[in-house]
């Protein structure tokens, strides 16, 4: 669930502050982009240097750094997290969150956190029992702030009692928690197609095209990041896939026709964005051919349409989604295709646009729905229109 994910740790000064060390470790693992604001007391219990290392980014103490002069951006930070976590939280700086108090970096990120926020308190048990104290964490939560409950022992002070910050795996465990409670795609099965199809000449050579395979890679991560179970039916490429995401390799078009028709019946959403090859050798040379004549000519069958195979099946509880790379009359061809094939959506690609097509990390789309209603983007990385992509499919999904 943290695979991927942006975390801002806040750490305060408190004792506890030891344990932030491991927790950034533990996010690092389960795979979380991690980034650290340090407030000037945490500084005194553990080092820059420490979490530094471990997060393996610079950590940021304040807003101007006097001997290299560079100004930490507090709106940037608030808006690079996904999730803002603060542990261990201090009576300080819990009070200074729910008066709107920002006199260092962290609360000044924190005003400008879009994300979820979590705050894991750790004090001595006075501090914990006072009014004030009390009352700043039911503003807080008011807020719409989580808060970790610290857990119950013997504190730094010698007392025994509730205070202690909750332990870093139990930590992440409810940060895990409250990540699958808000994922708009839990429980739904996703297919999702990528790359190229090579079709075989001989045992040397095959008919094949560009595709990378980037884009269907992108989106099959972005929607195993909002929670569903995705099988990727991945041509010949050499990209790598997140743990959690069923690959299934292949490598002609009728390799995945037969995948495709096999995980069909229990996917909710199929994304099709492999470029499939539309001509297939009609026989195939056991040996490889070898160079004789000037002039050399192939029989070639066309291949099974997937995505038409496919979307005659398609029951009314599912979505299809295909693309389209076209040169000219680009909208046609698309709408076309869209009504033929009984899609949901089209994305759409044009080798005209500048920063879009193969092998490149941009790409530049116009999504069709059943309505024909387009909707056209700017470019953007692959990661980016993947986002879009499933943002519009999450539409759909809503509304059906």
């Amino acid at each position: 669930m943290l695979n991927r994910k942006n975390i801002l740790l806040g750490v305060c000064g408190s004792i506890a502050a030891y344990k932030s060390a491991l927790l950034v470790r533990l996010l690092v693992k389960a795979g979380a982009n991690v980034k650290v604001i340090l407030t000037a007391d945490a500084a005194n219990f553990i080092t820059p240097l420490t979490l530094a290392t471990l997060s393996k980014n610079p950590v940021y103490t304040q807003y101007f750094e006097a001997e290299t002069g560079v100004w930490s951006n507090h709106v940037e930070l608030g808006l690079w997290a996904d999730y803002m976590l603060i542990a261990p939280a201090s009576a300080n700086t819990i009070g200074k969150m729910a008066n709107g108090l920002c006199d260092n970096l962290l609360t000044a990120a924190y005003l400008s956190a879009k994300c979820p926020v979590l705050f894991a308190p750790a004090m001595d048990l006075d501090m914990w029992q006072h009014e004030s104290t009390q009352e700043n964490i039911s503003r807080l939560q008011q807020f719409g702030n989580i808060m970790i409950e610290p857990g119950t022992g013997e504190l730094a002070s010698g007392l025994h009692g509730q205070g202690r910050m909750a332990e870093p795996e139990e930590i992440i465990a409810f940060l895990e928690i409250e990540i699958v409670k808000h994922l708009p795609l839990l429980n739904k099965k996703v297919m999702v197609t990528a790359g190229p199809t090579y079709e075989a000449i001989d045992p040397v050579r095959f008919i094949g095209n560009h595709s990378s395979g980037k884009m269907g890679f992108a989106i099959a991560e972005q929607l195993y990041a909002m929670g569903a179970e995705v099988i990727l039916v991945a041509g010949p490429t050499t990209l790598t896939a997140s743990a959690g995401i069923t690959r299934i390799d292949v490598v002609s078009a009728e390799e995945m026709l037969q995948v495709c028709q096999a995980n069909f019946i229990g996917s909710d959403i199929i994304v099709m964005s492999a470029a499939v090859a539309d001509y297939t050798p009609v026989e195939v040379a056991q040996q490889k051919i070898k160079k004789k004549e000037d002039q050399f000519n192939i029989e070639l069958k066309k291949t099974t349409d997937v995505l038409a195979t496919l979307g005659s099946k398609k029951s009314e509880t599912q979505l299809l989604v295909g693309f389209a790379l076209e040169t000219t009359d680009e909208d046609n061809y698309a709408k076309e295709k869209l009504r033929k094939k009984n899609l949901d959506l089209i994305v759409l690609n044009s080798l005209n646009d500048k920063g879009a097509g193969f092998k490149v990390d941009t790409n530049k789309i116009s999504i069709f729905n059943k309505k024909l209603e387009k909707i056209t983007f700017e470019t953007k990385t692959k990661t980016e229109v993947a986002k879009d992509i499933c943002n519009e499919i999450l539409k759909l999904v809503k509304t059906s």
